[in-house]
């Protein structure tokens, strides 16, 4: 029999700002596995931001992690793209000269130097929920294990730092306080196509729901992609089918609307 699969972003679709879960999301998704599909988180954020017992008692799958440099099959880590500790440094120094501040990604741990990030409300929601998994940058040079970063700047200066780290990383701008740099060659859709080839599930079998810019790449790569009514209006241009918003049960409407549910 062959199989179906739904791949699934985080933010702005499965939960809103608040982390908070629709009941028709819940059920959803029961639905879609007892209907013998797979159901996969495919998310920006690195296998170590994952964790949260709300969003992974929904029962997925697999994970598709850090815009396709990590994947995860019935808990079993299926590939993983480590970014070398020369070019994580090199970064890091361009950071620096663009006055940039920085969160390190990986598989585990991720790393900030607190004192950059003094009464930002993005790393204190870190410190809370990773504890002693979120290590300072500083001081830990010999323990990076790192697959992608994300950055923050005070002026325009991002550009010139998109530039210097165009031949090793793709730039996915959501404003001067949320850059996200990603292993060139690494996206939402390559993790998909991985995920594909190593489980022998046909493109054409294949469906995604999104809501932003990270999720572009996936919407379009997909047999069958979904924006959420919340969305951009770039997701919504790319997808194939617009839901209602994540609030009046969009998942739900969009799998109904496949006829998967």
């Amino acid at each position: 029999m062959k199989k179906k699969a739904v791949f699934f972003d985080i933010d702005g679709t499965l939960w809103d700002e608040k982390s908070w879960i629709p009941d028709s999301t819940r059920e959803a998704i029961r639905k879609l596995k007892e209907n013998g599909l797979l159901a996969f988180i495919c998310t920006g954020r690195t296998k170590g931001f994952v964790r949260d017992e709300n969003l992974l008692s929904l029962g997925f799958d697999g994970i598709i992690a850090g815009c396709g440099t990590y994947i995860e099959y019935n808990g079993k880590q299926l590939y993983y793209h480590r970014l070398e500790n020369k070019v994580v440094a090199n970064a890091l120094q361009v950071m620096k000269d663009c006055k940039m501040i920085v969160i390190l990604e990986g598989r585990k741990h991720l790393y900030l130097d607190a004192e950059q990030f003094a009464g930002n409300a993005y790393a204190e929601k870190l410190a809370r929920e990773l504890g002693d998994d979120l290590l300072r940058i500083s001081g830990n040079e010999n323990r990076w294990e790192v697959s992608k970063f994300s950055a923050a700047a005070i002026d325009e200066s991002y550009f010139k730092a998109k530039e210097l780290l165009a031949d090793d990383f793709d730039c996915l701008i959501h404003g001067m306080h949320a850059i996200e740099f990603v292993p060139k060659g690494f996206s939402k859709a390559s993790g998909i196509q991985k995920a594909c080839e190593l489980l022998d599930i046909d493109r054409e079998d294949t469906y995604a729901f999104g809501d932003s810019v990270n999720d572009l790449d996936m919407l379009s790569y997909v047999a069958h992609g979904i924006a959420m009514g919340n969305g951009t209006d770039e997701a919504k241009q790319t997808a194939e089918h617009v839901t209602s918003p994540l609030k009046e049960d969009g998942i739900y409407h969009g799998l109904e609307h496949y006829g998967l549910i």
